[in-house]
């Protein structure tokens, strides 16, 4: 990226500081609400061989209770691999949880009656290989817990869309964003 001189007394636009700044950076791909009494959300369009990196966050709304949302990419519910760590605000314990050959990667988000939350970054997911993720997710209400996660999707489909499925119950309201690491 070419770094442009400004001397004293320039003003500076918007234009011009899109132009500095447009090759780097987070880019906004795609914003979906989520309906009503729904137990699942496809995002279509949500990938491309424009970015190798996304950022995936899941806010706002409220659940029907307790849980939290699993991920597939396009229709594949086969060779997901993955370790996560949760605790509940109530105890001192941290539990782990893995999988060698899931049919999908659990508590990308966290759901509850006050809030649904996640942030989810996935790397490679339209290249023909495997596909990276990281999560985190935290529920807020007072049975509050966070969780982390980390995991492979075993494959090499080239996945332009995601579910987002509750593990119990339904979530209503509330925004999922779709971001794309911009490569320099």
């Amino acid at each position: 990226m070419a770094i442009t001189t400004y001397t004293a007394g320039e003003v500076l636009t918007a234009a011009s500081l899109n132009n500095n700044f447009a090759s780097g950076g987070l880019q906004l791909i795609k914003t979906q609400t989520i309906g009503t009494t729904v137990a699942a959300i496809t995002v279509t369009g949500a990938f491309s061989a424009t970015y190798d990196n996304y950022l995936i966050t899941v806010n706002g709304g409220v659940a029907s209770g307790d849980g939290s949302m699993t991920l597939i990419l396009g229709s594949t519910t086969a060779n997901y691999r993955y370790s996560a760590i949760y605790q509940d605000y109530s105890a001192a314990t941290v539990t782990g949880l893995s999988s060698n050959s899931a049919s999908n990667w659990l508590g990308v988000a966290q759901n509850s009656t006050s809030t649904n939350n996640g942030q989810i970054f996935l790397s490679d997911p339209f290249a023909a290989k495997n596909t990276t993720a990281t999560w985190s997710g935290i529920r807020t209400n007072s049975n509050g817990q966070t969780l982390q996660g980390r995991g492979a999707l075993a494959d090499t489909t080239s996945y332009t869309a995601f579910t987002l499925t509750t593990s119990s119950g339904t979530v209503t309201g509330g925004t999922i964003r779709v971001y794309g690491y911009a490569n320099s």
